[in-house]
């Protein structure tokens, strides 16, 4: 695969987790070790994924600290695939995802999730880590703005 562009010239949080899991394949690895798949053939059996593509990817999360891997068999020595707290901590990500999946391009044998504290169906609502209402586009700023809106919003 060509290396990609860096995007360290945005300065941006949001780029800098793109670039660890932007692709497609390796955000259904990390979907797939939430739900509990740890092994290189269980990976490929439910992703339907090229084993080189998947081994690429699972090496990249791998070096990019999202997973990291613990032996299980000695002969042939054999390795799962388990997340890290960095990789836990795209937990919020995924749930965010799915929600806007459910909402906009809804899969036909869907799944829910299920708030093990209540037991009801549930889904991810980003709230205010300070007074804990529910965050919107619409309540919402952020500073400083992208250099692009600052200039357009500058006085001629």
């Amino acid at each position: 695969m060509p290396p990609r562009k860096s995007l360290d010239h945005l300065d941006c949080s949001v780029a800098n987790t793109v670039d660890v899991i932007g692709d497609r394949w390796s955000l259904l690895i990390v979907r797939d070790a939430f739900f509990g798949v740890r092994r290189f053939d269980d990976f490929q059996k439910d992703l339907g994924i090229a084993r080189n593509i998947l081994a690429d990817r699972l090496q990249g999360l791998v070096d990019k600290d999202i997973l990291t891997t613990k032996q299980y068999q000695d002969n042939p020595t054999r390795h799962e695939y388990v997340l890290t707290d960095k990789g836990r901590d795209l937990f919020d990500v995924l749930m965010a995802l799915w929600r806007f999946g459910d909402r906009w391009e809804p899969a036909t044998a869907a799944r829910v999730a299920i708030h093990d504290d209540c037991g009801h169906e549930t889904h991810m609502i980003a709230a205010c880590a300070h007074c804990g209402a529910e965050l919107t586009r619409r309540n919402i700023r952020v500073v400083p703005l992208l250099d692009v809106v600052a200039e357009r919003a500058r006085p001629a």
